[in-house]
């Protein structure tokens, strides 16, 4: 610490003469302050707090006659104590000056001493300020090597995994396994190279696009995996995204506004990592090939050798070939599935064209059908599984058995086959649109084609006619639905037109029992100038079934609040979708619902004149229907009239409503015109 010396010309002054106080102290102060202004910057620094520190010279008082100086006012040095020093207050005596006015006291200095204090002390540590920004920033990476080291390899690491992982992805759960990832990417290869011969700027460039690319290859891959699992199809990148509002929909009506939120949250901060963290992963690789190149060059080459030995061999681990251009595969899919989805519009739109019966006079359409009230009925997800599963089918098959002895005992006979759907476990509306119009409507594309056409659908040949009143029961439509028009309904009731006031069972609106007795009291059981053709959805099958409605008393129904109390004691959707066998179970009981629901209807308000064709729509999800499961559903028509049946006996269908497992199978876009056909419709293309 510098010493400090008070330059105070009172302590300084000597006896010779008064002259010296005056002319010593400003010499001593000016000569400090042009040293502070000339030094270096580390000497003026110190000049500064030392001018900070030393106090101001004070104008002292004449000396005394005699030569003798006044009084001095001892000070405190930096070396000594403050509380060594005299007062500086104190006045001089009588006695030294006694011709002189009494000196004034010096306490007001005391203010200015502390505040001299204070200014030096903030001095200080502005100057220890400026010399702690002057001073150069360590890096913590140099004051921590070791973990800079660690967190490093971590990082590397972790791109290595989070690329091989996005290179190897599957797009099924099937192929989930670890095998799948320990394979050579012949992709990694062909980017190493690429980017090794580049300068930095463009590696930095083409590395994070690579990245990001890849990135958006692992979501679509993501998307195959639920595409699979829920819709039994891939992902089609041009017609599908349409489809993940209706996912989110499907969410809120089956697990609340925030469960619907936290899910939509979850996967798109899921698409920003992986695009994100995608690209950062790769331009570090590069980075570090870069740094390594000879290394880097010699390590790509002998990779690439071992990737054209074990693809010339076909080398495999765990029955899974070593070589692997997984992700240029699934770049070639999808641009197959875009160019064939493009080229598909144009020849579907030929194809509605090609109708049997779109000129056919409405007098020549289905006459056998005149005076017939008909009922085509849609039971959600009612698929071969539900009577062919171990897990399902004892259930199911009972009910099929005990509702066709009722059916019997009420005079009512059954047929039933298979039909094979458009879609599986979901999109019903391809179903209902495949089933009404008589072409195969398996995507988005091909049913917006549809409803902007004039083709002849099932409720519109009756409508032609002009013998029917087409009426269409839709407890699932909770929106506008302007597509009524193209069926050739003439009324449509939707979910909010039906009168419910009780609670909704999941997706499901309002349950099955509910609608047909809606259906009843709007439609079927008033008196008509006209036959019914209706059309109607039964929606309580619908995933994922929990909580299920049960069968209450007719006469307790009123506007559906008496399913309150079944509601809330029912099971909570999470337990139920995503376990496997209980699933299956609540799946079937769903099933068994529906189809007692529907033929305790018949039985109560059929008549001589009642015809019902009933069928699902598609196949419940794999994890319900498994992995292999067939598009197949049941189908059946009922009728008390045998006449309507004799007409359908080249069918070859199987009697009663279980058909039976060798029963035929048709595409379901082949029921219309077979159906047309048996009931006397006379083609005219």
């Amino acid at each position: 610490m510098p010493q400090f010396t008070s330059t105070n010309p009172s302590t300084d002054a000597t006896p010779e003469g008064p002259s010296e106080a005056p002319s010593d102290a400003p010499s001593e102060v000016s000569a400090e302050v042009s040293s502070a202004e000339t030094a270096p910057p580390d000497t003026a620094a110190a000049a500064a707090d030392t001018a900070a520190v030393t106090p101001s010279p004070r104008t002292e008082p004449a000396p005394k006659a005699g030569g003798e100086p006044a009084a001095e006012t001892p000070t405190a040095s930096a070396e000594s104590p403050a509380e060594d020093a005299e007062p500086a207050h104190e006045p001089a005596t009588a006695t030294e000056a006694p011709d002189k006015p009494t000196e004034a006291p010096e306490a007001p200095e005391a203010p200015t001493k502390a505040t001299e204090a204070t200014e030096a002390t903030e001095a200080t540590e502005a100057t220890e300020a400026e010399d702690a920004a002057a001073a150069p920033k360590v890096d913590w990476r140099a004051r921590r090597p070791i973990a800079a080291r660690n967190v490093s390899w971590a990082a590397t690491a972790l791109s290595v995994l989070l690329v091989l992982v996005s290179l190897q992805m599957p797009n099924t759960f099937g192929n989930l396994r670890i095998s799948e990832f320990l394979r050579l990417p012949a992709e990694a290869i062909v980017a190493s190279v690429v980017l090794l011969s580049m300068p930095r700027r463009p590696r930095v460039i083409t590395s994070a696009a690579i990245g990001a690319f890849l990135g958006a290859v692992t979501i679509v891959n993501l998307l195959d995996m639920g595409f699979v699992e829920f819709l039994g199809r891939h992902f089609n990148i041009l017609l599908d995204w349409v489809l993940l509002s209706d996912a989110q929909s499907y969410l809120t009506d089956s697990f609340g506004t925030a469960g619907s939120l936290a899910a939509t949250l979850a996967v798109i901060l899921l698409v920003l990592f992986l695009l994100v963290a995608t690209a950062f992963a790769t331009v570090r690789l590069s980075n570090l090939l870069a740094r390594h190149n000879a290394v880097a060059t010699k390590a790509t080459l002998i990779a690439g050798t071992v990737w054209i030995t074990c693809m010339s061999l076909g080398l495999t681990i765990a029955g899974v070939p070593i070589a692997s251009d997984h992700t240029a595969g699934v770049v070639k899919v999808h641009a197959r599935r875009v160019s064939d989805t493009l080229h598909d519009e144009a020849a579907f739109k030929e194809l509605a064209k090609n109708d049997p019966f779109a000129k056919t006079p409405g007098d020549q359409l289905v006459p056998d059908l005149r005076g017939k009230d008909v009922i085509f009925t849609f039971i959600e997800s009612y698929g071969r599984s539900a009577i062919e599963d171990p897990i399902m089918s004892p259930g199911v098959d009972q009910t099929l058995a005990d509702k066709t002895q009722a059916l019997t005992d009420a005079g009512f006979a059954a047929k039933s086959g298979w039909l094979t759907s458009a879609t599986y476990g979901g999109n019903s509306w391809l179903g209902h649109s495949t089933f009404l119009s008589g072409l195969w409507i398996n995507n988005q594309q091909r049913y917006r084609t549809l409803v902007n056409s004039d083709r002849l659908t099932l409720p519109e040949v009756f409508r032609r006619t002009g013998d029917w009143r087409t009426v269409g029961v839709m407890p699932g439509v909770q929106k506008s639905w302007p597509e009524s028009k193209f069926y050739g309904l003439e009324k449509n009731y939707s979910s909010k037109d039906l009168g419910y006031k009780g609670p909704k069972f999941s997706w499901s609106t309002m349950p099955d029992q509910y609608t047909l007795e809606a259906y009843q009291r709007m439609e079927h059981g008033k008196k008509q100038a006209k036959p019914l053709m209706s059309e109607i959805i039964l929606t309580s099958s619908h995933q994922p079934w929990a909580p299920l409605p049960k069968t209450v008393p007719q006469d307790q129904l009123g506007d559906g609040t008496v399913f309150d109390a079944i509601q809330k004691a029912g099971k909570d959707p999470k337990d139920v979708l995503y376990n496997g066998p209980e699933a299956k179970a609540e799946y079937g009981k769903s099933i068994q619902y529906s189809v007692t629901s529907l033929i305790d209807w018949l039985t109560r308000y059929g008549t001589d004149d009642t015809v019902l064709v009933f069928l699902g729509d598609h196949q419940p999800m794999s994890r319900v229907s498994g992995s292999n499961a067939s598009r197949d559903v049941p189908v059946s028509v009922v009728a008390k009239d045998p006449k309507i049946l004799d007409k359908i006996a080249d069918w070859n269908w199987t009697d009663g409503l279980r058909p039976a497992h060798n029963a035929p199978v048709w595409k379901m876009s082949a029921f219309r015109d077979k159906f047309l056909t048996a009931y006397g419709s006379t083609p005219h293309p």
